[in-house]
């Protein structure tokens, strides 16, 4: 099987995302790859270009896909879709964050099972930046009141937030979304939570990534344009 055409991919998103970096005047945005529809050979590709990150949405295909890879010591691998607390015990000790706590009892079970397992687990809060009924994650007018809450876990670590904008006509469209969390999660950080420096904030997807980095986006979550053939 010739998979050349996700060298070239890469490539190409990298390429974009230092130009995102350029334009924003910042550096450092991660590459995570969401591997939803890769088959275990097209992650072992990604994971020869120098691929270290890799995001799952689901819990039975993380673990079908962690049994498959050879070199996992090497490899971070991130939760980023909705999580069913009965499966978090399926997950706890495999990922090293979890994209998408939007509950305190969701952020309850990670606690419970972080400590069976003798971690602090680091998690970012959901935000439905677009309020809508469809998606998960807490209304941005509960994200603080959910901080507070998380922030009392002895074996959970908010590091940041996470947001999916919602499907936009036009690319500039997103920004109104991406500042909007942006503006609301920092205000949280710094006055709420009193944490010095910044947190880590995890907004953009193939379709939006370069928005997402000027609105001050840390990580890029990237799935469909890694696999186009």
């Amino acid at each position: 099987m010739d998979y050349t055409y996700i060298d070239k991919n890469v490539e190409e998103i990298k390429k974009r995302i230092r130009e995102a970096e350029i334009r924003s005047g910042r550096e450092g945005v991660l590459l995570l790859a969401a591997v939803k529809y890769a088959t275990p050979e097209e992650i072992d590709r990604l994971l020869s270009l120098g691929i270290r990150d890799i995001g799952e949405n689901r819990v039975q295909q993380l673990l079908e896909h962690y049994d498959a890879i050879s070199d996992r010591e090497n490899v971070n691998i991130h939760f980023i879709g909705t999580l069913q607390t009965n499966k978090v015990k399926y997950i706890i000790d495999k990922v090293c964050l979890i994209h998408s706590v939007d509950s305190v009892k969701l952020a309850a079970e990670i606690d419970k099972q972080a400590k069976k397992h003798g971690k602090v687990m680091d998690v970012l809060i959901e935000i439905n930046s677009g309020e809508e009924e469809a998606k998960s994650g807490v209304l941005p007018r509960d994200a603080e009141a959910l901080c507070m809450e998380i922030s009392k876990f002895s074996n959970i670590n908010l590091k940041g937030f996470m947001t999916m904008a919602p499907k936009c006509e036009k690319k500039e469209e997103y920004y109104k979304y991406f500042r909007k969390t942006y503006e609301n999660v920092l205000d949280i950080w710094t006055k709420k939570l009193h944490n010095i420096g910044r947190p880590i904030i995890s907004m953009g997807m193939s379709e939006s990534f370069e928005e997402a980095i000027v609105s001050g986006s840390d990580i890029v979550r990237i799935g469909r344009s890694l696999f186009i053939k």
